[in-house]
């Protein structure tokens, strides 16, 4: 077979458009922060050792701050001070997506371009500053005729350097809802698309050695006093920022924005709810690989119009409930609670897909374990493997409490790639999904919760407080509510672990809930 005749080739190359051109723009403009702070700042500490010293001091530390966690802690800053700033001076602004990645990648820029600008000033011979001064030059003058051309080469390999690392950390801006590379990245690694990962990884690849290349001109120009490639390379800068624009600038607004969180079922239904929109004639996109904080936040604050959550998880997490209540009472409250803070909960869709501890078949028959009470007597021998948040929620601490659950060892992995794992008999047990079709693919089973530990964890439709009353998305969604068993939902997550697209399942699943149309 053909490995070029794959259609996830043609579905990559389709969003290539969208992904490089926002993956580019924040990666640019964050560059072009970073230099905008970073040069004054090291012109001004070259003869001020405690300044210097404080600069690189700060400029390293931010290194040592791993580049998730950097834009991840941008985004509640950014909107609290959204919050203040319109309470107090009535003037908003969106804290989600391009702000907090362009603020924090422009910080992890300013290390290389501190460095060789001030080891660029401070290489200058004493010679030929005294030279200069003996002809009368001001230490302005000799700043911009003297030390600055040559410190400009060294300099200019600091901004290469910079400019390589912002490109590769922007692919981990999408979970904070900067569209990017890293799309590809983070929908390819939950739904197995290895296609989406090699694109995303060589598209990022490629965009980092051309932005290198056309700074190298630059850089071998300064350096050879060579105008014509210092021309070159800012003409290429040029169009690489006119390229990037294009899109954007020829894209229809989109009206709707659909979040969807960072696993498999997250990717199908938002597709879904966005191609029912699209179906109503509502223009849609999606923000896809949010974070379960991210994206609840960015629902509330009106930076999207509407995604699909777990009752159980606004519980706990949004909410801060660890009471445990029957389904329709649990509904009911936070329904109520939700629309104090302006959110809507449209309705469920019919499944539930609540958090579970799995194991092999065989081997809980082997040894007589049904539930989690008789997998706890065990569970001291056993190591569990969950996702990167469970072991973290309010969830698992009650569960754990409940049972007196005590594991050997705990692991976080790839949602997908637990499952394998746990088949393979790597791990003893995981906290898997109910609707997840890899238990039946791999033949495990869900162990009983006979004290009701786990909460429901019903699949809702949530709008954004400006959405409240749109008539209109109402309606096109409507179709949807209580139309998902968990059957259907299991088999469509199965179907998007293998070669289909999240929204070709999409498609399938809205026919098997009786759709008539085909979205656009």
């Amino acid at each position: 077979m053909n490995p070029w005749s794959d259609p996830r080739w043609g579905d990559a190359l389709a969003h290539l458009p969208d992904y490089l051109g926002n993956h580019a723009r924040v990666s640019l403009a964050a560059l072009a922060l970073g230099l905008l702070v970073s040069l004054p700042l090291a012109l001004l500490a070259r003869h001020r050792p405690a300044l210097r010293g404080a600069l690189l001091g700060f400029a390293s530390i931010v290194q040592t701050v791993p580049g998730l966690a950097l834009l991840a802690l941008f985004y509640p800053l950014l909107l609290a001070l959204a919050a203040v700033s319109a309470r107090w001076l009535s003037f908003d602004f969106s804290a989600f997506g391009f702000l907090p990645a362009m603020l924090a990648l422009a910080l992890y820029s300013m290390l290389p371009v501190l460095r060789n600008t001030i080891t660029g000033l401070q290489g200058i011979d004493p010679a030929i500053l005294e030279a200069a001064q003996a002809v009368g030059m001001t230490p302005r003058q000799s700043l911009r005729m003297v030390e600055w051309p040559l410190a400009l080469p060294v300099t200019m390999a600091g901004i290469r350097t910079a400019a390589v690392w912002v490109i590769g950390t922007a692919t981990l801006s999408t979970p904070i809802g900067q569209t990017s590379l890293g799309n590809y990245i983070f929908a390819g690694l939950q739904t197995q698309n290895w296609v989406f990962v090699l694109f995303g990884c060589a598209a990022s690849a490629v965009l980092a050695l051309i932005v290198d290349q056309i700074l190298a001109l630059i850089e071998t120009g300064a350096r050879h006093r060579s105008r014509l490639r210092m021309a070159m390379g800012v003409i290429g800068i040029l169009v690489l920022i006119a390229a990037t624009l294009m899109p954007s600038l020829s894209r229809t607004r989109q009206s709707y924005v659909v979040g969807a969180k960072t696993f498999t079922e997250q990717y199908i239904l938002a597709a879904l709810l966005a191609q029912r929109l699209q179906a109503a004639g509502l223009p849609a996109t999606t923000r896809e690989g949010l974070g379960s904080s991210v994206i609840f936040n960015a629902l509330a604050s009106g930076d999207i119009d509407v995604y699909v959550d777990y009752s159980g998880t606004v519980w706990a997490n949004q909410m801060r409930r660890i009471d445990l209540k029957p389904r329709a009472e649990l509904l009911t409250d936070l329904k109520t609670t939700l629309a104090k803070q302006h959110v809507t909960l449209l309705g469920e869709l019919g499944f539930e897909n609540a958090y579970a501890l799995v194991m092999p078949r065989a081997r809980a028959e082997t040894l007589n374990i049904r539930s989690i009470a008789d997998l706890a007597a065990r569970s001291g021998e056993m190591s569990i493997a969950g996702d990167y948040e469970i072991f973290s929620r309010p969830e698992w601490t009650t569960l754990a409490e409940a049972y007196g659950l005590r594991f050997r060892t705990q692991r976080q992995m790839q949602p997908d790639f637990m499952y394998a794992a746990v088949a393979a008999g790597e791990i003893d047990v995981i906290a898997g999904y109910t609707s997840d079709g890899l238990i039946a693919k791999y033949d495990l089973v869900v162990l009983g919760d006979p004290k009701h530990a786990i909460p429901p964890y019903d699949a809702m439709v949530l709008l954004a407080p400006k959405r409240e009353n749109d008539t209109a998305l109402r309606d096109a969604l409507a179709p949807l509510l209580g139309g998902i068993d968990i059957a259907t939902m299991r088999e469509a997550n199965l179907r998007a672990s293998g070669s289909q697209s999240a929204a070709d399942v999409a498609r399938w699943l809205w026919k098997q809930i009786g759709g008539k149309d085909t979205a656009r």
